[in-house]
């Protein structure tokens, strides 16, 4: 049975960093195109970043130069390193991993996390 499971959400002032985990069971991070997606209040979900499973990086523009993901197989489990966060950063982080497509949006077989909450607010 695949598991994602996502920790480290919180709430941040604006300016400050937080590290999302997501430990994954039940498929190897290496093998998968792995990634984050967020979803604000009354928004559609969106893409964050993802690493695919060759190694390349892509990045919302949002959040390029701020958030950078990364994936320790030893521990199995994919990162998401956010740093000068905004207001409109605020939105449940789900962690996600996916096969058949690099945006796992787009495979229907994709696994997600249950997601975590993060807030940023002064």
């Amino acid at each position: 049975q695949v598991q994602l499971v996502e920790s480290g959400g919180g709430l941040v002032q604006p300016g400050g960093s937080l590290r999302l985990s997501c430990a994954a069971s039940g498929i190897n991070v290496d093998i998968y195109h792995m990634g984050w997606y967020r979803q604000a209040p009354g928004k559609q979900r969106e893409f964050v970043t993802i690493i695919s499973s060759g190694g390349t990086y892509y990045y919302a523009d949002s959040v390029r130069g701020r958030f950078t993901i990364s994936r320790d197989f030893t521990k199995n489990t994919l990162y998401l390193q956010m740093s000068s966060l905004k207001f409109e950063d605020t939105a449940v982080y789900y962690c996600s991993a996916s096969l058949r497509s690099v945006d796992a949006s787009s495979d229907s077989g994709a696994y997600w996390g249950q997601g975590t909450q993060v807030t940023v607010s002064s």
